[in-house]
């Protein structure tokens, strides 16, 4: 798989409170994002590829529900993990 275990733990480490913390909605709005990236990479080259097409719409909910998630309940810990991912401000 092209997420290791060590490329999972560094995007926990780095968005999360630790490596091993990998339920917090900061370090899973993080590996949706970076999975998000390579599948719109591959769907570029492969533009007929329809079931991971439909992985990338169900991932992109994912992130979605968790940033809204994260908006209602600490509008703080929301405007980080969307300023250090770079990410538009989706909820309004």
């Amino acid at each position: 798989m092209y997420l290791g275990k060590e490329a999972k733990a560094e995007i926990f480490a780095k968005h999360g409170k630790s490596a091993a913390d990998t339920g917090s909605a900061e370090g899973q709005v993080a590996l949706f994002t970076t999975r998000i990236a390579h599948l719109t990479g591959h769907l570029k080259k492969n533009k007929k590829d329809f079931s991971t097409q439909l992985s990338l719409q169900k991932l992109v909910g994912k992130r979605r529900a968790l940033l809204a998630y994260l908006y209602n309940k600490d509008i703080e810990r929301y405007r980080a993990i969307i300023k250090a991912l770079q990410l538009r401000d989706i909820i309004k």
